[in-house]
């Protein structure tokens, strides 16, 4: 993806989620200013500031998620209402489909899944913004965690 559609994409997702609210109450430069003028007359948002920002940075990507992620352990430097919103960044990403999954899994060790695992859960333990793990047991009855990092994300970072 070009810089120049990335950017778009960036100002379109900022535009759907009014992140422009964060900064209204900043003293900013007029030429901002004026870009931001005709947001005012949009209607205002009925999300809190900390789930429109949670949600702008999931659908922008593992990179967004991981500034995300990082903002939620600064209490210090953000509101506590949002750091409260941003920690379900660390480990309550929206996972990736149990079919995907099972298909990187049987793709990278070489076999079917019921042949692998005397049982897999197709649940995720935790999905986060890299990676997703699942619960399972070998053959041989030992209890594991299988990691599987989200497709793409080789292409997104």
């Amino acid at each position: 993806m070009s810089h120049f559609v990335r950017i778009l994409k960036i100002n379109r997702v900022f535009l759907r989620y009014r992140l422009d609210s964060f900064f209204r109450q900043q003293p900013l430069p007029w030429a901002i200013k004026i870009l931001l003028a005709p947001l005012g007359l949009l209607p205002q948002p009925k999300a809190s500031r900390g789930k429109r920002l949670r949600a702008a940075l999931e659908e922008l990507g593992p990179v967004f998620v991981k500034f995300g992620q990082l903002l939620s352990t600064r209490p210090d430097l953000i509101p506590a209402d949002i750091c409260e919103e941003l920690e379900y960044l660390q480990d309550r990403v929206p996972p990736f489909s149990g079919e995907q999954f099972v298909g990187i899994v049987e793709k990278t060790l070489g076999g079917k899944i019921d042949t692998l695992f005397q049982s897999f859960e197709h649940q995720p333990l935790a999905s986060a913004s890299v990676a997703q793990v699942h619960a399972a047991v070998l053959p041989d009855g030992r209890e594991v965690v299988v990691k599987v990092v989200r497709p793409g994300i080789e292409a997104v970072i």
